[in-house]
């Protein structure tokens, strides 16, 4: 009987090591599923060029062995690493640490592993120096979680030769770009407590140059002029409890004051206390609205009206866009990637009506 064909899958014998008991190796899966190394090699590497029973049988084989390829063998095989980098600023903070930890799990789904380099600056030097780094580890594209506006001047001025996605911040040179409706969410929370009846809304926003604190800071200040409103001067936190406290006991000392819209859920938590402890009841005297739906949010006292931001989406999104640069998919296989993440508004106890309405 004549040796199967490269393509011709037979049925996997039982599982055998190799003669001297080491690891299995590519030559190994070829001889128990009796087709060539080379068609071990295309399975391995997801050539299209496969037939569907073909890779079945180099699979079924891979897993009777215990076989695993190596990075190092699909980088030469095909040209790239299937590694990806990850860029990221303020990596503490709970919206980049949900992206980047969404990133991770959507790569290692699609058989990618992931670099990631957290900064502390964003300085053009930094950011070349980082994604030279990327570059040297054989990263085939780079993720860049860019929440400053300086940050995304410093990655326009890097000339980045490798494929890259970035978050939040639009280059104007056409990279891709995925970001959070940051626009509409603040309509939202203003026109929520509007309608509550309150005159107007107090503003925490987030630090100036922040590009989702100063969308949230336009749309907040574009509302209230569209409903006629006062527009006071905003208050300028920094994303922490902290400042949100601060800047609460300043709001706090104002018995006009009915209602308030941070721009973060933690800034939103300072807020809280710092009325509590002014005497000021949440909701009964004040409305506060904060943003992002961290988890803790739904157990404050009181719950907190929120725009809840999906992180996870805003990853897995990116990757997708990613993965579609790399990939070149096309058709039924690869939808259009939305480069906006929807916002959704999370009512709880901690708005109301304005105090005599």
């Amino acid at each position: 009987m004549p040796r199967s064909t490269a393509d011709s899958p037979v049925p996997p014998r039982r599982s055998r090591r190799n003669f001297a008991g080491a690891r299995p190796v590519m030559d190994d899966v070829a001889r128990l599923a009796g087709v060539s190394k080379q068609t071990v090699s295309r399975v391995i590497n997801d050539n299209p060029a496969v037939r569907p029973e073909t890779r079945e049988a180099v699979q079924a084989a891979m897993r009777s062995l215990g076989y695993r390829p190596s990075r190092s063998a699909r980088s030469l095989a095909s040209g790239r690493t299937r590694m990806l980098g990850v860029i990221s600023f303020d990596a503490a903070r709970f919206g980049p640490a949900s992206i980047l930890t969404a990133i991770n799990s959507a790569a290692q789904d699609a058989g990618y592993l992931v670099s990631s380099i957290a900064l502390d600056t964003a300085d053009r030097d930094t950011v070349v120096r980082a994604a030279d780094r990327l570059s040297a580890e054989g990263a085939d594209g780079v993720i860049a979680i860019a929440p400053q506006r300086r940050i995304g001047r410093a990655l326009a001025e890097a000339h980045l030769d490798t494929p890259l996605v970035v978050l939040e911040n639009d280059l104007g040179d056409g990279t891709p770009l995925i970001t959070a409706d940051s626009m509409n969410g603040a309509r939202l929370a203003t026109e929520h407590l509007l309608g509550l009846g309150h005159r107007t809304v107090r503003h925490i926003a987030g630090p100036a140059g922040w590009t989702s604190a100063d969308a949230r800071a336009d749309s907040w200040r574009t509302t209230l002029r569209a409903a006629g409103a006062h527009v006071p001067e905003p208050l300028f936190g920094d994303w922490s409890a902290d400042s949100g406290y601060e800047l609460g006991r300043r709001l706090a000392a104002h018995a006009d004051v009915t209602a308030v819209f941070a721009s973060n859920d933690q800034m939103a938590l300072g807020v809280l206390r710092a009325f509590h402890e002014a005497g000021r009841p949440v909701p009964d005297e004040v409305s506060v609205v904060g943003y992002d739906d961290i988890p803790e949010a739904a157990h404050l006292l009181p719950p907190l009206t929120t725009v809840r931001t999906d992180f996870a989406e805003i990853g897995t999104r990116s990757l997708r866009l990613l993965l579609d640069r790399l990939e070149g998919t096309t058709g039924p296989r690869s939808a259009p990637v939305d480069p906006v993440v929807p916002v959704e508004l999370i009512v709880r106890r901690s708005t109301g009506p304005a105090p005599g309405e």
